[in-house]
């Protein structure tokens, strides 16, 4: 029997803002990847991995799979198909994120895979700019996006166009995340020493909350 979504993280880019893998970036106890898919799986499962040909990564969890990328300089299209084609007969949907968003939000996901009811694809849609990796894909768009590909129109916007979809407003996420943390992604080392600041605030709220 199907489960009704399964989660996707792509990790195949190259990083280049950082200036070294993002998957690896310490984040807490974890590497940044390892706390993504930990997050994801506390909302959905199966999760899957879709990373580069030769890429790196750090340990995960033996149920967490590993798939690549078959065509390099792909950008995301490449790593849906991968994923969703890994996951076509164990889901009918995927939230698919990427690994650089280490104040992912389970509750969000959650909450996208219910706005998504009726619909191919449900995509955040903030100041004015989707967030394709922050969205949920119906497991039957995997032809689409083959296509897409095929055609080399390689932006996931030719994919919202084909298919049904449903634009996520703000208002409709902040009530299950205030800041918006699951869209914000961590490309460059300004970015990471946020990410980490806001991080070791939380902590401390929660260290005071439970004194």
């Amino acid at each position: 029997m199907q489960n009704a979504a399964g989660g996707i993280v792509l990790c195949g880019g190259r990083s280049r803002r950082m200036g070294r893998p993002k998957a690896l970036l310490p984040f807490g106890p974890e590497q940044m990847l390892q706390r993504v898919v930990r997050l994801l799986g506390e909302a959905v499962q199966p999760v899957v991995v879709v990373a580069a040909a030769d890429q790196e990564l750090p340990e995960l969890p033996a149920d967490v799979p590993i798939v690549h990328d078959r065509r390099p300089d792909c950008g995301p299209l490449e790593g849906l198909a991968v994923g969703l084609g890994y996951v076509r007969d164990r889901v009918e949907r995927a939230f698919v994120t990427a690994c650089d968003v280490p104040l992912l939000t389970p509750a969000l996901v959650r909450r996208m895979i219910d706005l998504c009811a009726g619909f191919d694809v449900a995509v955040p849609h903030v100041a004015g700019f989707d967030e394709p990796l922050a969205a949920v894909y119906a497991v039957s768009v995997l032809a689409d996006v083959e296509r897409l590909l095929a055609e080399d129109r390689l932006r996931p916007a030719f994919l919202f166009e084909r298919v049904r979809t449903r634009r996520v407003s703000a208002d409709e996420l902040r009530d299950v995340d205030p800041e918006l943390g699951s869209l914000a992604n961590v490309n460059t080392p300004d970015d990471y020493r946020a990410a980490l600041a806001i991080l070791a605030s939380e902590r401390r709220k929660r260290g005071m909350e439970e004194s």
